[in-house]
């Protein structure tokens, strides 16, 4: 089944910077997705972070354009997350997803952590 798997959260000071990953397996269709980064603090829903299309288009929450960059490797099957300037409302649980169609599928999240 397809599985995605997150990593390179971690605690950082605020200004800092981090890199999430996350590799999908058990699908050839890897390409076809549009891949995302969504995040949730405690307390509060999930939100959209970032989104790249299978064309590679783009797309970012206005409380982090300038300071994130989302990106795709299509060979490798791995979508990346570039934070920088990072700021303690960033903390969340921050979760893998990727979609095409009806299919839908979520990563177990990746805890990050702004903090002095």
């Amino acid at each position: 089944q397809v599985q995605l798997v997150e990593s390179g959260g971690g605690l950082v000071q605020p200004g800092g910077s981090l890199r999430l990953s996350c590799v999908v397996s058990g699908s050839m269709f890897f390409r076809m997705y549009t891949m995302a980064w969504y995040r949730q603090a405690p307390g509060k829903q999930r939100e959209l972070v970032a989104d790249i299309t299978s064309g590679g288009r783009e797309n970012y929450a206005d409380s982090v354009k300038g300071r994130f960059t989302i990106s795709r490797d299509n060979a490798k099957n791995t979508m990346t997350l570039q934070m920088n300037s990072l700021k303690p409302d960033d903390t969340a649980v921050y979760y893998c997803n990727a979609a095409f169609g009806s299919a839908n599928y979520w990563g177990q999240g990746t805890q990050v952590t702004v903090s002095s």
